[in-house]
């Protein structure tokens, strides 16, 4: 068996997992991160009507100006404070958190603690 293919079962699985808990509405979107090796995104989805409410990602030229690398905490807790400020601009208050397949560890705890300070309840 493939090593990588298993790898990438497994972390479809964990994504499943999560996601079959959390459903998204205009009242308390799902916060879904996604990470990479070099960059972190955050959007708040409506499920009900299939739409994306805010969106914030280190791949963004008006961020990677005080961004430097997009692969770490201090860049994961900008997008947590950017997307918080978004979803306050669309008058979105709470959400709930998809953390996908990845683990709420390390850069994906720093955007959500980033988040909650900037007043984001989840």
């Amino acid at each position: 068996m493939d090593h990588h293919k298993y790898l990438g079962k497994q972390r479809q699985r964990r994504k499943w997992r999560v996601r079959k808990r959390l459903k998204g509405d205009a009242e308390r979107p799902r916060l879904c991160v996604t990470r990479s090796l070099q960059n972190i995104t955050a959007q708040l989805v409506d499920d009900e009507a299939g739409k994306t409410i805010a969106y914030a990602s280190t791949k963004e030229k008006s961020l990677a100006s005080s961004i430097k690398y997009g692969g770490n905490c201090d860049a994961a807790a900008a997008i947590g404070k950017t997307i918080a400020e978004r979803a306050a601009a669309a008058g979105v208050k709470k959400a709930r958190f998809d953390r996908g397949s990845a683990k709420f560890h390390g850069r994906v705890a720093a955007l959500a603690a980033a988040a909650r300070e900037a007043g984001l309840e989840f």
